[in-house]
């Protein structure tokens, strides 16, 4: 499982594990996510966004999520709308993008559901 950068080019050749792990903690994150996300997680999410081992779609998730004051600024939800758009994101990382481009304050209840099923 990777998620691909928005230009559809592998950024990298890490085990699946490594961009899995990231995947999760970001969607933790967003379940969480109580109108914007604490310092702890911002700590998180930036360390996950400064890994230029991960792939350009992971940093970019990270990206938006850290930047959320009740909702993604209007630069993270185009990098999730392109996300989304991208033949070679996964359908797991398009979820975890439109949860983000649509997030209001929080994740509703069907996209916390939705998340805690597809990032166990």
């Amino acid at each position: 499982y990777e998620i691909q950068c928005v230009t559809g080019v592998q950024t990298c050749a890490l085990p699946i594990s490594a961009d899995m792990a990231a995947a999760k903690q970001i969607a933790d994150i967003v379940v969480s996510l109580n109108h914007f996300p604490s310092d702890a997680d911002k700590a998180t999410l930036g360390a996950i966004s400064g890994n230029m081992e991960l792939t350009e779609g992971l940093r970019a998730m990270a990206s938006a999520v850290t930047n959320i004051q009740h909702a993604a600024t209007a630069e993270g939800k185009s990098a999730m709308a392109a996300l989304q758009a991208a033949a070679d994101t996964p359908d797991r990382g398009k979820a975890l993008a439109g949860v983000i481009e649509n997030l209001n304050h929080m994740a509703s209840a069907d996209a916390k559901a939705q998340l805690a099923q597809m990032f166990p």
